[in-house]
């Protein structure tokens, strides 16, 4: 099992690696998913998010995640396959494999948590970002 750590680390570039992992048939743990970010400037970002909501209808759905860790497994699970039949139950499989935390878990406390290489916030030339637990804080507070 990989233990990867998602402080400073950009949303989607780590998705793409933990996914391609998750494909291969390997177990990912993400802890500190609230630390990760997302690029571009936090207002655009958070009015993305908002628009999606308000899609929805408020009784039946599609509701769309609030809280980071979900947000996170969202984003992961856009990068697999899951719009086709035949590729429909592989990227299902490999999305069972992912496991989203907030904060460290007792289980993974002595264990050494990795870094993906290439998604490092200062590897990323816009100066601009949200952490996911600051976008989940606006979002709750959209209701």
């Amino acid at each position: 099992m990989k233990i990867i750590d998602a402080s400073g680390m950009v949303a989607g570039r780590m998705a793409n690696k933990v996914a391609k992992m998750a494909l291969e048939g390997e177990q990912v743990a993400i802890i500190n998913c609230e630390k990760a970010v997302i690029s571009g400037k936090p207002e655009m970002i958070l009015r993305k998010y908002k628009v999606r909501e308000g899609r929805a209808q408020p009784f039946k759905g599609p509701r769309r995640r609030r809280m980071p860790d979900r947000l996170l497994k969202s984003i992961i699970r856009g990068m697999l396959p899951h719009w086709r039949w035949s590729e429909q139950s592989r990227g299902r499989l490999a999305l069972s494999r992912v496991k989203c935390y907030l904060g460290t878990p007792d289980e993974f406390k002595d264990k050494k948590a990795e870094q993906v290489k290439g998604a490092e916030v200062s590897g990323i030339k816009i100066q601009y970002y949200i952490t996911l637990e600051e976008l989940s804080k606006l979002l709750k507070g959209h209701e």
